[in-house]
């Protein structure tokens, strides 16, 4: 048995819990795992760390031994009393609910977390939507979700994940999951990224998101028509959508899976939102 699964069977036993479907915890066994998400936490140089969902502590343990600044968010009541009775600041909240200022501290926050799946997207678009303090982020996903956030141009997986996402991070994967490196089990693969904050001069974040999403509302349709509510509400022409697409190298027929990020970037530019 490995370290993590007996650590887990300890952790579980003093807090008298098991895992919850209901809050999507799948518990990491993997010693390999966690210590390749550990490492990757070490080379963003953190000066504080945010853990959302601790759970027994696969991650936390070795995290709290890098003597940095740490607070973590849990949902669940029972694990929350078991890491605030070790000594540790637990904010007992939804990470969706949460008011993410409280971690403006102007130091180099680092955010790790074995995501829950039902969150994970979520997550990723709230913390791309503002540039706060959270410098860099190792986070577990959804093998799939994971193949979206790093979707690439003219791929069936490129899509507004992985526009606004890459707009606003420079992304790496970190490792793969199997099954077996859970307890108990999920019934899909997983997969560790790494995200560090690039520099944007998109100041409409919220805008730029609502831009991405009517570009792919419906992906068959011509970028044109998909944008066109947006031209009309912009008083725009779309002669002159296919003007700043062609200044982009493309034909009026253009697609919205056919432009990369800093080209969506540049487009939007020219709606005016900022």
């Amino acid at each position: 048995m490995s370290y993590s699964r007996e650590r887990l069977q300890r952790a579980q036993e003093a807090m008298g819990i098991a895992a919850k479907k209901s809050l999507g915890q799948n518990f990491l066994v993997s010693d390999t795992v966690i210590n390749r998400i550990i490492d990757q936490v070490k080379a963003f140089a953190p000066e504080e760390l945010v853990e959302v969902g601790p759970g027994p502590g696969a991650l936390t343990d070795l995290l709290l031994e890098l003597n940095l600044p740490m607070q973590v968010i849990e949902l669940d009541s029972a694990i929350a009393a078991y890491w605030r009775e070790k000594g540790l600041t637990v904010i007992e909240k939804d990470a969706l609910r949460l008011d993410w200022k409280q971690f403006y501290t102007g130091k180099r926050v680092v955010f790790v977390s074995n995501l829950p799946y039902q969150i994970s997207s979520s997550i990723v678009i709230e913390r791309s939507l503002e540039d706060d303090g959270v410098a860099a982020m190792v986070l577990m996903f959804q093998k799939e979700v994971a193949q979206k956030i790093r979707g690439t141009v003219d791929s069936d997986l490129y899509g507004l994940l992985s526009v606004f996402a890459q707009a606003f991070w420079k992304i790496e994967t970190v490792t793969d999951a199997g099954p077996r490196d859970f307890q108990p089990p999920p019934k899909v693969a997983s997969r560790v990224l790494s995200f560090e904050r690039i520099e944007s001069d998109v100041k409409n974040r919220k805008a730029f998101l609502t831009f991405v999403k009517c570009a792919f509302a419906q992906r068959r349709k011509l970028l044109k028509k998909n944008l066109s509510g947006l031209l009309s509400q912009k008083k725009l022409t779309e002669e002159q959508l296919v003007g700043w697409l062609a200044e982009l190298g493309f034909k009026e027929t253009a697609r919205a899976e056919e432009l990369s990020p800093k080209q969506f970037v540049a487009l939007y530019k020219h709606f005016g939102f900022e």
